[in-house]
């Protein structure tokens, strides 16, 4: 059984997780409109695997014996001024969900609840790969700069990417 804190604050990351699925949806839309689908398509793989990471704290706190409560998901952001800044967006985002994860691993250990120490090892590492993806990808969107071949090309590459593969 996880403490009433632990539960809480797994509950507060769910929502942060369905956020974040919500906020690349967005920005998935913001491609598409853009005519830039492989940009689209990233950013759908990338909603889906957040979701996923929402459904992972999901069931781990129905395994621990706790109660998964909802909030309000705020409404993301629709437009950016360019696809460099959707992606610094991308990097800040991460960084703070980073900080999210490494918050619960404090909590787990001052209760020393072991268990989910163990549990968000998964995401501390999974975080470091989503940060090392979206500044890889801020990079050569700045090495690009506005050039219309780079971001066409660029955008081919990123639709390549399947569920479970960064293709950055």
């Amino acid at each position: 059984m996880m403490s009433k804190a632990m539960n809480d604050a797994i509950n507060k990351q769910i929502n942060a997780e369905i956020y974040s699925s919500y906020l690349y949806l967005a920005m998935a839309a913001y491609f598409e409109s853009k005519t830039f689908p492989g940009f689209g398509a990233w950013m759908k793989v990338q909603a889906n695997e957040e979701m996923s990471h929402a459904m992972k704290f999901y069931a781990y706190v129905n395994e621990r014996g706790g109660r998964v409560v909802f909030d309000a998901i705020p409404k993301p952001p629709t437009n950016w001024k360019s696809t460099l800044a959707v992606f610094e967006t991308v990097c800040e985002h991460e960084a703070k969900v980073t900080s999210l994860i490494d918050d619960l691993a404090s909590l787990a250990e001052k209760g020393k609840d072991r268990a989910t120490e163990v549990f968000l090892q998964w995401f501390i590492s999974e975080q470091v790969e989503e940060e090392a993806n979206a500044k890889q990808i801020t990079d050569t969107l700045t090495m690009i700069g506005e050039s219309n071949n780079g971001l066409l090309m660029l955008d081919h590459r990123l639709g390549k990417r399947q569920a479970g593969g960064s293709a950055s």
